[in-house]
Formats: structure tokens, C-alpha cells, sequence
């Protein structure tokens, strides 16, 4: 079995009948989606909604008949589902690779339990192996941009294959930013991010996961917060 799903089915183990679950974005979160979308057609859960993270999300979801609501009408949340672009030993992530880091921080900041869900190669001794995602407002992007190439990395505005902006579900632009050594101080750069005007959100998930699940080809290990 697939890696990714195999940490999915692991997942739908923690998931109770009458939970209201937030529901990631991304290709490991589709196999949970998908994986509870069965459950609930044989009847072995039930009274299970959700509060989508993304669009395609909300599309996957309904076409796999999972009731969706909103933060709105269900402020507090069981439980979260969600993937994971790296996880470094603090169960600090980075997200935002599928494009909806945004949307997900809102809704997992507001869940009882974050449970992320990753094969093995996502597991690092640092944050920022690969790039960092970060959404920002249209508005005078090139100056976001240079700014971000200020702070130590390399940042450069996501495109598609056809040389278009990467767009959000929010209407924002994605972009990268590369640090060749990592990321020395998690904390300090997401303060930093946090108080520029423009800069929308990063995909920093600092101090929010409980559990994550590793699935690797000695089976799954579960890393958990210290108490």
C-alpha cells in the first residue's frame, strides 16, 4: 500500500462517530478524505461533518457525500486532518506546497487536535529543506518579493507552467522562498512575516500539531508532543 495511505487509514482510526473534523488539502489528506468518505457510505460512522480547507476540498468531499459546514456554525472542531510539506522533531511543520495554507491555519488553529499525516521522507532535522510558501496580497507583489529576498533565502513568485501566477482560493499570490542552509529560527522568521504589510500568511505551522503520523517502510510510528 501506498505510503501516504497507509498514515491516512491510521488516521481514520481517531475518528469518532458525531466528530466535527477539519479537512485538509493535498494528496495525502485525499486518501483520508477518501477513506472516510467510505466509512460513512457503509454506515460504519455516521453523524461526521466537516469544515473543508480548500475548494478542492469542498469538491472531493461532497462528491464522496461527507456533510461539509463552516467555522461559522462550528467555531470548535475534534478533531483536524491535514498533510505536511516537512516535519522537524518539535512536530513543527511547514504547509502551503498544495496551495491552501491560508485556509488551513484558520481552520486547524481552531481544532481540539491537529493530527497531520506524512510518509517518511517528510520527517527533517530542520525546517526548510525545500521552500517555504508564502501568500501575499497582488497588490505591489514585486515588493513583497524583494523583501522576501532580504531575509536570507532566495524567494521568487510561484508561476504555472504557462508563466501565470500561482492564484489561491483567495484570490492571493504564492511565493517560494528557498533557504540554503534552513530555517535557524522558525519562531523569529514567522514574527517577522507576521508584521509586514502585504505578507498575507507562511506556511510556518509553529506549535500547533499534536500527533503525527509517520508511515515508512518499517511500518507507522507515531510522534507526539511533549506534555
Amino acid at each position: 500500500m501506498d505510503l501516504k495511505k497507509q498514515a491516512a487509514c491510521h488516521a481514520l482510526t481517531y475518528v469518532r462517530n458525531g466528530m466535527v473534523l477539519g479537512l485538509g488539502t493535498g494528496s495525502t489528506t485525499a486518501y483520508f478524505i477518501d477513506l472516510l468518505g467510505q466509512e460513512l457510505q457503509k454506515g460504519e460512522l455516521e453523524g461526521i461533518c466537516g469544515v473543508p480547507t480548500s475548494e478542492g476540498t469542498v469538491a472531493r468531499a461532497r462528491a464522496l457525500g461527507i456533510p461539509l459546514t463552516t467555522l461559522t456554525e462550528h467555531p470548535r472542531l475534534d478533531l483536524a486532518v491535514d498533510g505536511a510539506d516537512e516535519v522537524d522533531p518539535d512536530l513543527n511543520l511547514i504547509k502551503g506546497l498544495g496551495r491552501a495554507l491560508l485556509r488551513e491555519k484558520i481552520v486547524e488553529m481552531h481544532a481540539d487536535r491537529l493530527l497531520v499525516i506524512v510518509d517518511e521522507s517528510k520527517v527533517v532535522t530542520r525546517l526548510g529543506r525545500g521552500p517555504l510558501p508564502v501568500e501575499i496580497v497582488p497588490f505591489a507583489a514585486d515588493v513583497h518579493v524583494r523583501w522576501l529576498n532580504t531575509l536570507g533565502c532566495r524567494a521568487e513568485l510561484w508561476r504555472e507552467p504557462d508563466g501565470s501566477p500561482v492564484t489561491t482560493d483567495n484570490g492571493n499570490l504564492l511565493v517560494r522562498c528557498w533557504f540554503p542552509d534552513g530555517i535557524a529560527d522558525p519562531h523569529n522568521l514567522a514574527r517577522a512575516l507576521a508584521d509586514r504589510p502585504g505578507i498575507v500568511e507562511h506556511g510556518l505551522f509553529l506549535d500547533m500539531a499534536t500527533d503525527v503520523i509517520v508511515a515508512g517502510s518499517e511500518g507507522i510510528r507515531l510522534m507526539e508532543r511533549a506534555s
